[in-house]
């Protein structure tokens, strides 16, 4: 979400002085409204699956996503 948050404010803080110019194109194509930014819950980004630890259940339903078998 502090993404979100941050691209919806221009000031520039401590957090944000290391962002390579480059991407404050993104900044700028959300205030366009040619992209929107939106929140995805930790259960729903297939993502995750390298990088957390996850139960059985999880596992199966995300790779079963990742190959095109969720439909």
């Amino acid at each position: 979400m502090s993404v979100i948050s941050i691209s919806k404010n221009p000031v520039r803080h401590s957090r944000t002085k290391y962002i390579d110019i480059r991407h404050h194109l993104i900044r700028d194509l959300i205030e366009d409204k040619i992209i929107k930014l939106e929140h995805v819950s930790t259960e729903k980004q297939v993502a995750d699956i390298f990088t957390n630890g996850l139960d059985v259940f999880k596992y199966l339903r995300t790779t079963l996503r990742l190959c095109g078998m969720d439909k």
